[in-house]
């Protein structure tokens, strides 16, 4: 129980931290801040984390593996090359929103704070998704475009395009607003097939 108990206020302090994070900015958010926030001391935190450099690479290490478990794996098992990448586009989306993952937006602008070892090892988790996506689209192209070499977007651009798009989603998103989740899948990927496919 003990232990169960140290793990579930470890994954409270990751998503109270993260959200900390969002709302302040790395810099501006103190440990005493995040102690506070949960009706921690500061040495209770401490017993923890060690420090804000070791919460915020736990959260992208968790915001990472949330991608592979959501985004990554599920889309590994499809066959067709273009049914993977709209299921890869919808996937990535429905994580961006998901209020119960604030540590993914986190992960995707507070990198720089990082100590340089903390920092690589997050960096070559995010190359590997690039990686992932990149042989996808060159995988789509060759679908849609079997023979043509002339004027295709190159499938590292591509991946970046379609990463930058989904990523910054979060920035301007109103969950009451006209862009709902359902209307955004299909415009987003109409925009990749329609656009870098085309």
């Amino acid at each position: 129980m003990a232990r169960e108990t140290l793990v579930d206020s470890r994954q409270e302090i990751l998503r109270t931290a993260a959200r900390l994070f969002q709302q302040r900015g790395y810099d501006a958010t103190s440990m005493n801040d995040v102690a506070a926030s949960l009706k921690l001391s500061k040495g209770g935190l401490y017993h923890h984390f060690q420090s804000k450099d070791e919460i915020l690479f736990e959260i992208m290490d968790h915001a990472m593996e949330i991608t592979q478990e959501r985004v990554i794996n599920p889309v590994r098992g499809i066959a067709d090359a273009e049914e993977r990448l709209r299921a890869l586009i919808r996937l990535h989306i429905e994580v961006v929103l998901s209020p119960r993952d604030r540590e993914i937006t986190v992960m995707l602008h507070e990198n720089h704070p990082l100590p340089p070892a903390l920092r690589k090892r997050i960096n070559s988790r995010k190359k590997e998704y690039v990686h992932f996506l990149e042989n996808l689209m060159a995988e789509a192209q060759k679908v849609r475009h079997p023979h043509s070499t002339k004027g295709k977007v190159s499938p590292r651009a591509a991946a970046f395009a379609l990463l930058g798009m989904l990523n910054w989603i979060y920035q301007w998103y109103k969950p009451e607003g006209d862009l709902q989740a359902q209307n955004l899948i299909p415009q987003f990927t109409e925009l990749i097939f329609g656009g870098i496919f085309a």
